[in-house]
């Protein structure tokens, strides 16, 4: 494997001054952004948010889909999404239940209440148009740092750090000399994003989408095809041996049995009912009493489900 001195030198100290500075501090992205964006231009998925006619209503329904959904599971769902509702003020005309209820079985389903919200938001405070502004979009109902730095940066083409799990896991890799990042997102990965962030803003932006991209290809989280990447050569973490995890476990997620799984079970029947729903029939969805009326609880709690009078429940209508 061969590399150039100098951005071998650069990543090499990188990975090994990463536990005691701030791996911004070594990071030069100059060497790695025409690789990556090269292979992005020649391997990127055709996916109908990258589309010109989406626009920023588009991006952003896929933003809030998108987060811990993978790809496969999102496209039926936004393409049905966008034909019901091309623009915010679409959405924001109907009850947020008819969100929830179209949201299907995407999981999760707060976020289609956050983003029935962000829609109402936008149709009231910028005229039914997303706002460009990255402090106005971060302003809106749902809209974390990520969505927002997402919005502005695909839907706009500006300039922002956008930082995902598979972009930390690229940069953790190919800068930091690291198998995985942190479990959370720390101060000191969005120094080191913003450190090697292009000052171009076009080039930033598609820098952006590209790493995101190597990521959910390539650089993924369980068998990375490092013959494939565009910056093998450069990535401190092969030029380290590519060393195993030490940090602590990674997360995995269960589903089987949990509250969710109930939670699910509910909202299926719900979604399906034209009318309110009885008790009785919510109550043959889990034989275990306690931990379904929990679940029922819950999702009233989330404002996911009203309660009506004579044990009777709905999707909510406002």
């Amino acid at each position: 494997m061969t590399s150039t001195p100098a951005t071998s030198t650069a990543m090499t100290a990188a990975a090994e001054t990463a536990s005691t500075a701030p791996a911004a501090e070594a990071a030069d992205g100059t060497a790695l952004h025409g690789p990556v964006t090269d292979w992005f231009d020649e391997h990127a998925r055709d996916l109908p948010w990258r589309r010109p006619e989406a626009g920023a209503w588009g991006v952003m329904v896929s933003e809030f889909m998108l987060q811990q959904t993978p790809v496969s599971r999102v496209l039926p769902v936004y393409e049905q999404w966008l034909t019901r509702w091309p623009r915010p003020a679409n959405l924001a005309a109907e009850a947020p239940g008819e969100a929830v209820r179209a949201w299907g079985r995407l999981g999760y389903p707060r976020r289609a209440l956050r983003l029935h919200a962000a829609a109402s938001a936008i149709q009231e405070r910028h005229g039914g148009d997303v706002p460009r502004e990255h402090g106005q979009l971060l302003a809106l109902p749902g809209v974390g740092e990520y969505t927002a730095a997402a919005v502005a940066s695909f839907a706009y083409g500006q300039r922002h750090a956008v930082l995902d799990t598979n972009v930390r896991r690229v940069f953790a890799r190919a800068v930091t000399g690291r198998q995985y990042p942190p479990n959370a997102t720390t101060a000191a990965e969005r120094k080191l994003a913003r450190a090697l962030l292009p000052q171009d803003e076009q080039l930033a932006a598609r820098w952006a989408a590209a790493t995101m991209e190597l990521g959910a290809l390539v650089c993924t989280a369980r068998g990375p095809e490092c013959h494939r990447c565009p910056i093998a050569a450069q990535c401190a973490w092969q030029l380290a041996g590519a060393p195993a995890h030490e940090g602590p476990p990674r997360r995995t997620q269960t589903y089987a049995g949990t509250d969710r799984q109930v939670r699910g079970k509910l909202l299926a029947v719900l979604r399906e009912a034209v009318a309110p729903v009885p008790q009785q029939v919510l109550d043959a969805v889990w034989d275990e009493p306690v931990q379904r009326a929990r679940a029922l609880d819950g999702l009233v709690s989330d404002g996911l489900v009203e309660p009506l009078g004579g044990g009777r429940y709905r999707l909510p209508h406002a």
